[in-house]
């Protein structure tokens, strides 16, 4: 809970809304869900075909929204620029890669596995944000983190890398969707000026338009084979949850949370989505995580907390009486 300083040095916490709260509870199980349906949706499609229909419902909501709420064209090439490579960074090859990972590993474990993504923010930060060094606490967190990800790794997976269904690929795949997801916040802090809403409507309907190629190319040129029959009702609403609930609304609730409540108390997310993945898929996909992983999860969301941490400075005298701002 944030706390802001008022005159002669009295702190008073700021409530939240109970609509922000809902806000936040929702975006936790429509993130956090949306890898028990990945699961659903790979057992059926290929790969590409999922990425391609999530990414084409997405879009169809977004830019109809946008078309509604007369929002303009965005103008300039540069921002344009970011739109593709947000487009390709934050959206298409996440979604394939931790699509294709889902294949061969349950779907908590994946949660798990992308609660990494805070962390490799603030070394990607650290490198191309001006003003976001690696601070003690940041240093330690990354590496508490780090040692959570290995200890989810484990030497079962390192023996089996020969293995053409090995876990180390697919478990690398999805950290890469992770890294991807850390490149694109640092993208989206870095573009010019420009309106939520469009900016969603753009890039996830330029990864719409990329991902019909690459879906289409995958069939034709024998990388993924057709269904063979009309998928299940249980298959078709998964993928109609990945592109209507876990893309299209999840950005709009998303930004409006961050404008409303704040980065700090939508940065929570980052706690719960991991914990509701591995939920969900116990109880619906009957997965059962090992002591390991749940270690690792600790381990993981442990280093998270530490980096949030303000750096400890000793008072001087004269200094007046200031808010320590704690980056998200």
């Amino acid at each position: 809970m944030s706390v802001s300083g008022k005159g002669g040095g009295a702190a008073v916490a700021h409530r939240y809304a109970w609509t922000e709260w809902v806000s936040l509870l929702a975006l936790t199980a429509m993130w956090g869900t949306s890898f028990l349906f990945t699961k659903v949706a790979v057992t059926a499609l290929p790969v590409a075909w999922v990425v391609m229909a999530r990414l084409g419902i997405g879009a169809l909501v977004l830019v109809a929204l946008a078309w509604l709420l007369g929002r303009g064209m965005p103008r300039g090439g540069r921002l344009w620029l970011f739109f593709g490579l947000i487009a390709i960074v934050g959206n298409l090859l996440p979604f394939s890669l931790i699509t294709w990972g889902q294949q061969s590993i349950d779907s908590g474990l994946a949660g798990i596995l992308m609660a990494i993504m805070p962390l490799a923010t603030l070394g990607l930060a650290h490198l191309f944000v001006p003003g976001e060094r690696l601070t003690g606490n940041r240093v330690a967190g990354f590496l508490t983190g780090f040692a959570g990800v290995v200890l989810l790794i484990g030497p079962q997976a390192l023996l089996a890398i020969g293995g053409e269904r090995g876990p180390l690929l697919p478990m690398l795949a999805v950290l890469a969707g992770a890294l991807c997801y850390g490149a694109s916040a640092i993208l989206a802090r870095l573009r010019p000026p420009s309106d939520a809403l469009t900016t969603a409507a753009a890039t996830i309907g330029l990864a719409s338009v990329l991902a019909v190629p690459m879906g289409l190319n995958g069939w034709l040129g024998g990388m993924a084979e057709p269904p063979t029959g009309l998928p299940t009702a249980a298959v078709l609403g998964a993928v109609l949850f990945l592109g209507l609930f876990s893309t299209a609304t999840a950005m709009i609730v998303y930004f409006r949370l961050i404008r409303t409540a704040g980065p700090s108390f939508t940065s929570q997310l980052n706690y719960l989505i991991p914990l509701w993945a591995v939920a969900v898929g116990v109880v619906f996909l009957g997965e059962e995580p090992t002591l390991g992983h749940l270690f690792g999860l600790v381990l993981i969301l442990a280093g998270i907390l530490w980096s949030r941490r303000p750096p400890r400075r000793a008072p001087r005298a004269g200094d007046a009486l200031t808010t320590t701002r704690t980056d998200p």
